[in-house]
């Protein structure tokens, strides 16, 4: 064989492989899916590119947003509507509508993918929908205006904030009870807990703090706040928390005060401040966690951070008054 054209094969097969190999990289890019309140529609962002891909459209006011655990599916509360619809992601086409009571805005899926725990801000309850048989199985009477809801990794604890109220319920998942109430700070927005569900995270937007809390204790294990300099303490108004797994870092949106406070998650100090759009609501990690994305609502846009160098990198622009944000590996 001519060894010239023995080379030149195997050139021309190790470029094709390689091209393959980014086509294939490309195909299979994480696709941050993010709720845009006011333009009743989700924008979808490549995060190999960080662009915008798709813009979907879906139900009124959609808000709180959340996908089962093999993410063929993407919950979403179409708050005006006043249910959660049903996004197939692979047709992403709504598929379903589920009963959530009046004016859901934000809700958790239990871990086993059988029931939506949804906050009805409105109607001072949570709904508990079974999603096979798209049937209420319960609701549960809390505090003035509940909002935000999380539920413990081993699915048995679900904890609901109500906002006039200042205060946390804890909700049994078995009986679909109320076996606990903790008072916080003012207007409590979300919830966050640890991976291994031994403590969580509860904001305070008017407070201006975040509560850590123990589960096996039910205690307030430490209150944090926040101070930046050349902004007023009324705009510094915690609302989305994110916490990485390995427990290094807590990253705390301030909403208007248009940074997230990041916070060393095993001693509690404010480590930085990250300027961001304006408003920002909510967070979502990379599946690697290399990446931090916020919504940030008066801007209509999404913050790219990244999380090694705690440096906020690119904003993507998106719809009107983005709100939640969820990723698709």
């Amino acid at each position: 064989m001519n060894p010239f054209k023995f080379k030149r094969r195997t050139l021309i097969r190790t470029i094709a492989l390689a091209a393959f190999s980014v086509a294939s990289t490309a195909t299979l890019a994480s696709i941050a899916y993010v709720s845009n309140e006011k333009d009743n529609s989700l924008s979808l962002i490549d995060l190999n590119t960080l662009e915008v891909i798709k813009t979907i459209p879906v139900g009124q006011r959609p808000r709180g947003i959340t996908f089962n655990s093999d993410f063929s599916r993407l919950y979403i509360c179409a708050s005006d509507d006043d249910r959660v619809q049903v996004l197939d992601t692979s047709s992403h086409q709504i598929i379903d509508e589920l009963p959530s009571g009046e004016d859901p805005e934000q809700f958790s899926l239990h871990p086993d993918d059988s029931r939506l725990y949804i906050s009805n801000e409105e109607d001072a309850l949570v709904t508990v929908v079974d999603i096979k048989s798209r049937t209420v199985l319960a609701q549960i009477e809390v505090g003035v205006e509940p909002e935000g809801m999380a539920i413990s990794p081993d699915g048995n604890l679900a904890i609901n904030t109500s906002e006039t109220t200042s205060m946390l319920h804890w909700i049994d998942t078995r009986s679909h009870q109320i076996v606990h109430n903790t008072r916080v700070g003012q207007r409590p927005r979300h919830v966050e807990f640890t991976r291994d569900g031994s403590r969580f995270w509860a904001s305070s937007e008017i407070g201006g703090s975040v509560a850590v809390l123990d589960v096996a204790s039910r205690e307030i294990l430490h209150t944090l706040t926040f101070k930046i300099r050349g902004i007023h303490p009324d705009k510094i108004q915690p609302v989305g928390v994110k916490l990485t797994d390995d427990g290094r870092y807590a990253f705390v949106a301030l909403g208007p005060a248009n940074h997230i406070a990041v916070v060393d998650a095993q001693s509690f100090e404010v480590l930085d401040y990250l300027l961001v759009g304006r408003r920002v609501w909510h967070m979502a990690f990379s599946p690697d966690q290399k990446l931090l994305l916020s919504t940030n609502g008066i801007s209509g846009d999404v913050s790219v951070i990244d999380v090694e160098r705690l440096k906020v990198t690119k904003s993507i622009k998106v719809g009107r008054y983005p709100w939640g944000v969820a990723v698709k590996p």
